[in-house]
Parts: structure tokens; C-alpha cells; sequence
């Protein structure tokens, strides 16, 4: 092979380098500038679910012994706990709040939902191309494990949905503990989605 050949070889490597760097740098890009969770974002300034007392249990619920009990709402930005997929052999951190600089670090608790192993709807949002990129591989009673200064809970995924990023109905009161995950979605969609991801699970006493 002469170096005729070889030169051209190495200028289609190169330019296949090149554009490969670009895409990586194009994905890194719209990764980073990824909107928050509509479904936490939509409902911040509104009484739909009542932000707890720094100073008191979260909820009622917590004076319940069948539920967990914290004796203080953690600050925002403190580390809550964390949750674990078995069955994705995941885990990651989850800190209380879910703006920009809590969901880059990990898994983000919404403060107007109730704390982990309380009665009501704990909401947990990460972000699609970080911690919670491969949600959709989970099936129906699989577990999630969430480990708080409260104990651990085991919660079994009962149900999926995509539903639109502006979706409300997502965070509700329940009559009951569960858990709900929430992602945007496609999860390998470059840049702004209109659509989330969401894990409905339910506690075991």
C-alpha cells in the first residue's frame, strides 16, 4: 500500500474523528441544558400540594407508627437519602429540591410531596440523560429501595405512563404511600422534549 493510500486513509480517519467529537460535544450540550421536570416545575407556586413546616413532621401522617417518622423537613439541598433499582443494579444519591443544582448531583425530592415512607405521594425527578436514563428498562413488580435517616422502603413499580411534561396529574394526593418517578422523555432524544416518563410504585407495609 503506498503512501498515496495511506494519506487518504488517514484523512478519512481524521474527518471521522472530528465529527464524532462534534456529536459528543452536540449531546454534552443539550444534555447540560436540559429543562427541569415540567410535572415539579408547573405546580411550584401553587397550594396544590402544601409545602411542609421546616420545623414539623412533613405530614400528619408521620405520627402514624405504621409510616416513617422525621422529625424536621430537611433543608433545601440537604442529602435526603438515597434510592436503589435492584434490578438495574442502580443507585444514586437524592437531595431535597429539584432545581438545577440538586439534579446535578442526582435524584431530586420535590418538597411539596411527602417524604420518603410517608403516607401520600413521595415524588422523586432526575434528569433523562443522567440518573434516570434507564427507567424505561424497568418492568412491573420489579422493586425500588429508598434508604432515608428514617429507614429503608421498599416500594413495587405498579404502573408506567407518558404523558405530556405539563401533565399535573402527576403530582396528586393519594389516600395511600406511593412513590412516583419522574423523567422527560424520549430518553434518547437530543435537546427539549414535550413528554415525561413517569414510574408509579407502591409501598409494602
Amino acid at each position: 500500500m503506498g503512501p498515496a493510500w495511506l494519506n487518504r486513509i488517514a484523512k478519512i480517519v481524521g474527518t471521522a474523528l472530528a465529527l464524532a467529537g462534534l456529536g459528543l460535544s452536540a449531546y454534552a450540550y443539550f444534555a447540560v441544558r436540559e429543562p427541569l421536570p415540567s410535572q415539579v416545575q408547573a405546580i411550584s407556586n401553587t397550594n396544590q400540594l402544601p409545602v411542609p413546616s421546616e420545623a414539623a413532621p412533613t405530614s400528619t401522617a408521620s405520627q402514624n407508627p405504621a409510616f416513617a417518622v422525621y422529625p424536621k423537613t430537611p433543608h433545601l439541598g440537604a442529602r435526603v437519602g438515597t434510592v436503589t433499582l435492584p434490578s438495574l443494579s442502580l443507585s444514586w444519591p437524592i437531595y431535597q429540591g429539584t432545581t438545577a443544582t440538586q439534579l446535578a448531583k442526582g435524584v431530586g425530592h420535590y418538597v411539596q410531596s411527602v417524604l420518603p415512607g410517608q403516607k401520600d405521594n413521595t415524588v422523586l425527578s432526575g434528569h433523562r440523560t443522567t440518573v434516570f436514563n434507564r427507567l424505561g428498562e424497568l418492568k412491573r413488580g420489579q422493586s425500588i429501595l429508598v434508604k432515608t435517616s428514617a429507614g429503608t422502603f421498599t416500594c413495587v413499580i405498579r404502573s408506567f405512563r407518558i404523558v405530556l411534561r405539563t401533565d399535573r396529574t402527576v403530582i396528586v394526593h393519594t389516600n395511600r404511600a406511593v412513590l412516583t418517578l419522574t423523567t422527560c422523555y424520549p430518553f434518547n432524544n437530543i435537546g427539549a422534549t414535550t413528554k415525561a416518563f413517569i414510574v408509579s410504585a407502591d409501598l409494602i407495609p
